[in-house]
């Protein structure tokens, strides 16, 4: 069943009323604290221009644990050979552009648009959204961004602009920060190779409701 949004009230339904898909509603705005909300209770936006805005929350839910991340011999040896290297943080306008233009196999367009674009970067500006930018020579090659909820990190694109950049982000991402868990959100074959499994909706919000609600700090 999807839920049409009143504008006017800043509340979702439970996220195990999603559809088969995950649609779960339609309708509202990207105001800060109605992503912090949706956020908060496994709830996502995902839309493209010519559509209203639409909510999901697909259930069982896509992850990876950090400890079970997956390291192939090729990528360990890009690791040791310090191919590239990373920050946080210090080009998320940078990195949420080049996932918006990047080309993407059997999708026309991007569903990051502007308005995203200007919802995101304003999360960021108060601590909410973050990013990972994978450096080769002083060039940004690669990076991902994504929400901190609750000691939970919501991915929500990546791109890679050589290979192994978007490998080199989340590996990082799963090494180096302290989570409880990566929200992946939906199954991709390449995000399965690095350890994504399902987890069930129940199992999933109680992990996200483990912490005090919106942590903010990687």
């Amino acid at each position: 069943m999807v839920f049409e949004l009143d504008n006017k009230k800043l509340e979702f339904p439970h996220p195990s009323y999603a559809d088969e898909d995950g649609l779960l509603a339609i309708g509202g705005d990207l105001s800060a604290d109605r992503l912090l909300l949706a956020y908060s209770n496994g709830i996502f936006p995902w839309f493209s221009d010519d559509t209203p805005i639409l909510w999901y929350a697909p259930h069982p839910r896509f992850v990876i644990y950090p400890a079970k991340i997956k390291i192939s011999k090729s990528m360990a040896a890009c690791i040791r050979k310090k191919t590239f290297s990373i920050s946080v943080d210090s080009s998320f306008h940078a990195v949420i552009q080049n996932c918006s233009a990047i080309n993407r196999k059997d999708q026309d367009g991007t569903w990051i648009t502007e308005d995203m674009i200007q919802a995101y970067t304003a999360l960021h500006e108060i601590g909410y959204a973050h990013s990972v930018e994978v450096w080769q020579d002083g060039l940004l090659v690669g990076g991902l961004y994504g929400m901190l909820i609750n000691g939970v990190f919501c991915g929500e694109s990546m791109f890679s602009k050589v290979p192994n950049a978007s490998k080199a982000a989340l590996i990082y991402l799963a090494q180096e920060i302290d989570l409880q868990l990566i929200d992946c959100q939906f199954h991709t074959s390449h995000l399965e190779s690095m350890g994504g499994e399902y987890l069930s909706l129940p199992d999933y919000l109680a992990i996200l409701t483990k912490k005090p609600r919106y942590e903010q700090s990687l």
